[in-house]
């Protein structure tokens, strides 16, 4: 009965870190501007065009 106790305790731990992970990248994914987003993803484009040389 001890095993299933410290198990559960185990995925409530877990489940409550994933949450605060989440809802900090919220957060900070809230804090930007129009203008910030649209910078970082022309730098994901760019970067993405230069790792593929295909086209």
């Amino acid at each position: 009965m001890k095993l299933w106790k410290v198990l559960g305790l185990a995925g409530l731990a877990g489940v409550t870190a994933t949450g605060v992970v989440i809802a900090r990248d919220q957060r900070a994914r809230a804090q930007l501007t129009p203008d910030e987003v649209r910078a970082r993803l022309h730098e994901r484009l760019e970067s993405v065009d230069a790792a593929d040389p295909s086209d």
